[in-house]
């Protein structure tokens, strides 16, 4: 049934100039068939270095507003309107402008993991990968607000020395990780080696041999002399570990003892059936105004610019 569904998109994706965009937490099929992986920033950029017509982004809602974002003049679908996301909805736009309003010497730098208008409110936007260099290039007296995820402000601010104001946002996935359970995996297997993403709380990361962003997990495991590793983050990251690193062995850092997995409910709603039905009837469609496009733009633009200038991209 699958290689039918898998050769009815790929026979799409040609009669209609498509591009299929996967994040790394995407069930392993849609990985597969994605003609790029990776996290929501570079995929956006990936999208508009094509010459597709219609972008079909597999990840959460925030993503498919990013790749819309980058690339205005381009149809941007998403197979489920459904898949939101708990950090972007843990920051809603009426509280943050409040919030922001209220400490105007503050330089807001946002995480890209937040929603089309939130992005509006920000001076920066942020990666996992480059938040550390971007937050240390900045002068230490700057005052900052950084949203919406606490737990990875709160490491910035522990590695960079800094007081940065944060927002009480929190992925629910890394959120529910606890040190307790992850403490209980480190003794039952002594000689894995805990990787995290800094979405995860303090304790679950002061456990951690290595913390990175999900790109920079895939690279070290892949550099390492190390064969096993528990890995805190979302499930779907082991399925392009295992493909790197076939004779490397990982377990995901559970919630608790009555599953092997760490899913998000909500990049699990995407499956290649609703794959192929997107490009069917080219639903859901990502429809942003054009004022919001271009306020959002600036300061994912102002990102590029800083990590060019840092030599973090070319």
């Amino acid at each position: 049934m699958n290689s039918e569904i898998i050769k009815e998109i790929i026979k799409l994706k040609q009669q209609k100039n498509a591009v299929l965009l996967a994040h790394y937490y995407q069930i392993a099929e849609i990985q597969d068939i994605a003609d790029y992986i990776g996290d929501s920033l570079n995929l956006a950029q990936a999208a508009q270095a094509t010459n597709a017509d219609l972008i079909l982004f597999c990840g959460v809602h925030f993503m498919g507003e990013t790749a819309k974002i980058l690339n205005p003049s381009k149809k941007v679908i998403i197979p489920d309107l459904n898949a939101g996301c708990s950090l972007a909805d843990s920051c809603p736009y009426d509280d943050f402008k409040a919030f922001r309003d209220a400490h105007p010497e503050h330089l807001v730098i946002s995480y890209i993991n937040c929603s089309a208008q939130i992005k509006t409110l920000s001076d920066i936007i942020c990666t996992s990968g480059n938040a550390l260099q971007l937050v240390n290039s900045l002068p230490q007296e700057q005052k900052i607000i950084f949203a919406p995820d606490r737990n990875l402000g709160g490491y910035l601010n522990r590695i960079t020395g800094r007081n940065m104001l944060l927002w009480e946002g929190t992925c629910e996935v890394h959120e529910l990780l606890t040190a307790e359970q992850t403490l209980k995996l480190k003794l039952q297997y002594k000689d894995y080696k805990l990787i995290a993403h800094p979405e995860c709380n303090a304790s679950v990361l002061e456990l951690a041999t290595f913390i990175g962003s999900t790109q920079a997990m895939i690279k070290y495991v892949k550099q390492s002399s190390d064969k096993k590793f528990l890995v805190a983050t979302e499930s779907g990251i082991v399925h392009q570990l295992k493909k790197d690193n076939p004779n490397k062995d990982f377990i995901v850092v559970t919630t608790d003892e009555t599953c092997a997995c760490n899913d998000c409910q909500y990049m699990k709603l995407n499956t290649l059936e609703k794959v192929l039905h997107s490009l069917q009837t080219e639903e859901y469609e990502i429809i942003l105004n054009e004022d919001l496009i271009e306020k959002a733009k600036q300061p994912i633009v102002r990102m590029l610019e800083m990590s060019r200038s840092l030599g973090l991209i070319k």
